[in-house]
């Protein structure tokens, strides 16, 4: 009987060993530096500040030797204080666990360091004597091709401790607002006392949590003292840490997510892919300036009307001229709400924003500023021989006036002439040089003029920045510099950029949309600004958007209300019974363009260049009749095609 039993135990520790022998060698490590090398990409302000993280995990990889030794001494007192005397595994705590398993309980005990990388790095959750045994491989394997620096390493880069950190130099940060190489003693047994089980120790998710970590930190300080990794006079005086409170809104919460969202998209543009993103390690360096970010999101949130509707919708985008870096960009007020970027993706009807092109179209054909137009409201045009009737704002009367005041006033029935008789193709074609993409639909026909398209507010900014740029397009772009995990650069941007339109041109322009800002349509809410600027306002038909865009030498910015379609008007919104482009949209740019431009020198414009000379030109001289079959026909009453265009 003795020797049977000695015979199938002996056999049976040969077939086991010779299972174990197959395992071993068929059993594969997957590979180790992806993995732990694999992190999230960092995207930053132009000033090297973070504003956030593209990736899975969020994870930070610091080297050991950038890890105090008081912190691998608080996670080893804590986790496995054998680790550098023992082996991968201890068979003593392994049988332990598959004899409770057996029994049905749940696996626990036996697992070291090496053991612990192997279950988080390699392996899924499934507690299961198979899943065990390969960790036990995995940990042997480990053992035998890395040192022992080497995995405690890829544990602490690697270890889940929490509120969405990986590794513990993210977990200090969350934890502790500091680097791990600035965590005093105390802190550090903190968070190697949470790592065993973040929900069971983290304070922040229950109050019974706090008793059990303080007790448990206490556990990691008498085995850092039996030890002798520290001193117990040391340790008598250590108080348990101020740990932060718990961060609950999501990485992409806020405005925040619309930026991150929207670098990852023109990174994709780029050629990087997503899964490159998720754990490529990349830093990725924008155009945007943190302060004048911090001042888009200041504004829009001090100047949006109270008691909006839940689906009034607010973009702005800001960027320097001459280049094409955007500055600031807002795209909504939460992406985890609408993930429909408000800045880049939406689309909205012009307006009057787009009355500029005419003018530029015009002054090109050497009509000038002084020149003067018929501003009685309504007039019927010619459209392809279909009558076109126009009304002005609130039927308003001008009567014969030149295009200065007619630019600062916004009047429509001088405008809708004033394009056909430089021609509604060249009205297009100027949009187009200015920064109007092909992607946005716009028909040579009268009411090209009146901002009929519908482009992004981004398109808009950058036909604007042109502009202020002396008629210098530049192309708009976001991502200024990619570097690698080892700090390579693997991309860098330039600026794409040519002179579109004459400076004499962009001059008289510029002259004409300063009185926009300061007589005009906008200047009741842009006159404390304090520095030359121009711009333009923008009301379609019915309210159903509003813009207001604008520039200084230095920066141009639009600003965009609207709702999800244009079957819905602003009117009534923020106790206003007509938003139009020099309401809201108007206050919200003075606000932001205040706090960007702070401290930044006061520049003025280039001066006139009377394009076509100074002295008045009779509106018979310009348009003797508009041609018999472009004659102006008031008429009393409106009819279905009635476009009432606002400022």
């Amino acid at each position: 009987m003795v020797r049977s039993s000695i015979f199938l135990g002996g056999f049976g520790f040969i077939l086991a060993s010779v299972g174990f022998a197959y395992a071993y060698f068929t059993v594969k490590i997957p590979d180790a530096n992806a993995f732990v090398n694999s992190q999230s990409t960092i995207i930053q302000y132009a000033d090297g500040s973070e504003i956030g993280r593209i990736g899975s995990e969020n994870r930070t990889i610091v080297k050991l030797a950038n890890i105090p030794l008081d912190v691998r001494h608080a996670v080893m007192a804590a986790e496995d204080r054998n680790f550098y005397s023992e082996h991968a595994f201890s068979p003593t705590g392994i049988a332990r666990a598959i004899y409770n398993n057996l029994r049905g309980g749940a696996l626990q005990g036996g697992s070291t360091i090496t053991q612990q990388y192997a279950k988080t790095a390699f392996l899924t959750p499934t507690r299961s004597i198979q899943r065990k045994i390969k960790e036990l491989i995995i940990a042997v394997k480990l053992e035998n091709q890395f040192s022992k620096d080497q995995i405690l390493e890829s544990y602490l880069n690697t270890i889940y401790f929490g509120r969405g950190s990986y590794g513990v130099e993210t977990a200090s940060e969350v934890f502790f607002g500091r680097t791990v190489d600035q965590l005093n003693i105390s802190q550090a047994a903190v968070l190697a006392s949470i790592l065993r089980s973040p929900g069971y120790y983290d304070p922040a998710i229950s109050a019974n949590n706090m008793t059990r970590l303080q007790a448990r930190w206490a556990y990691v300080i008498r085995g850092m003292v039996a030890a002798k990794w520290l001193d117990p006079a040391k340790a008598a005086t250590l108080k348990f840490p101020t740990i932060k409170p718990r961060v609950t809104s999501g990485a992409l919460a806020g405005p925040r997510g619309y930026v991150i969202s929207w670098v990852e998209h023109e990174l994709g543009k780029l050629g990087f892919t997503e899964e490159q993103l998720q754990v490529g390690g990349y830093v990725i360096k924008t155009t945007l300036e943190k302060k004048a970010q911090e001042a888009a999101v200041d504004a829009v949130d001090r100047r949006t009307p109270a008691k909006a509707p839940a689906n009034l919708h607010i973009g702005l985008v800001s960027i320097r001229p001459g280049t094409g870096e955007i500055v600031a960009l807002y795209g909504g007020r939460d992406f985890l709400a609408n993930q429909y970027n408000s800045a880049t993706q939406a689309t909205t009807q012009a307006g009057s924003t787009f009355k500029p092109f005419a003018l530029v179209a015009a002054l090109e054909q050497g009509i000038p500023l002084s020149s003067t137009w018929d501003g009685q409201s309504p007039q019927v045009f010619d459209d392809n021989g279909k009558p076109y009737p126009v009304f002005n704002y609130g039927n308003e009367q001008y009567g014969i006036i030149d295009l200065m005041k007619a630019t600062a006033e916004s009047v429509n029935t001088i405008f809708v002439p004033l394009g056909i008789k430089v021609g509604p193709d060249k009205v297009v074609d100027v949009a187009r040089r200015a920064g109007i993409p092909t992607s946005v639909g716009m028909i040579g026909t009268p009411s090209v003029t009146l901002g009929v398209a519908s482009p992004h507010v981004v398109d808009v900014a950058a036909a604007y920045a042109t502009f202020a740029a002396q008629g210098v397009y530049a192309k708009p772009f976001i991502v200024k510099e990619v570097l690698g995990a080892n700090s390579g650069v693997l991309y860098q941007s330039r600026v794409v950029a040519q002179q579109v339109f004459a400076t004499d041109v962009m001059a008289d322009l510029t002259t004409a949309l300063q009185e926009v800002t300061s007589v005009g349509t906008a200047s009741a809410a842009v006159a404390d600004l304090g520095r030359p600027s121009a711009g333009k306002t923008g009301t379609t038909t019915d309210n159903a958007s509003a813009w207001f865009t604008g520039y200084t030498p230095q920066l141009a910015t639009s600003v965009a209300l609207f709702r999800d379609n244009a079957s819905q008007s602003l009117n009534g919104i923020g106790g206003l019974n007509a938003v139009t482009g020099g309401s809201f949209p108007a206050r919200i740019w003075d606000l932001y363009m205040k706090n960007a431009l702070k401290k930044v020198p006061i520049v003025d414009f280039p001066a006139p260049s009377n394009i076509g000379g100074v002295d008045p030109v009779p509106y018979e001289s310009v348009v003797p009749t508009l041609d018999p079959a472009l004659a102006v026909t008031p008429t009393p009453t409106p009819s279905k095609k009635t476009v009432k265009k606002k400022p």
